[in-house]
């Protein structure tokens, strides 16, 4: 008798909410360890196919760290689609100016680009300061500490 392979599926996928302090955390470690999350690879019943990831809130994204000289040397480019329509923004101009896009941006690149990355990406809620407005949904702390 063959034992079957466990496939989940949006029926049977039950969520948590989870809230990371973003303060002195590097961006890159923190962003994979919130896509791992996200995608649900930190459970025994995670399916490539389903969304089985939880809902990550990040607080005081305002304190990100950003190591060596990615502040000034790193750049995110943008194109309006008009002819010269090219704009740039460093990213240490882009955590000071707008710290939420900054980490949602770093984030939703280590998603899959598709439809189902998308909803991931959905899942992550983030806030400038210690304050969040998802106090009723119960979040667990999620320490990464020891994941980073």
């Amino acid at each position: 008798m063959m034992k079957t392979t466990f496939m989940a599926n949006a029926q049977n996928v039950d969520r948590k909410w989870y809230v990371v302090d973003a303060t002195d955390v590097p961006l890159g470690r923190l962003s994979a360890v919130v896509a791992s999350v996200l995608r649900g690879k930190n459970k025994p019943t995670y399916t490539p196919h389903t969304d089985t990831g939880d809902f990550v809130i990040v607080i005081n994204a305002e304190k990100i760290k950003l190591t060596g000289k990615k502040a000034t040397d790193k750049i995110y480019y943008k194109h309006s689609l008009y002819p010269g329509g090219l704009t740039s923004i460093t990213a240490g101009e882009l955590r000071d100016k707008n710290a939420v896009r900054l980490i949602e941006k770093s984030v939703k690149g280590m998603l899959p680009h598709n439809t189902l990355g998308r909803a991931q990406g959905m899942k992550l809620k983030v806030f400038v300061g210690a304050e969040h407005t998802h106090a009723a949904q119960q979040p667990e702390v999620l320490d990464i500490s020891g994941l980073i």
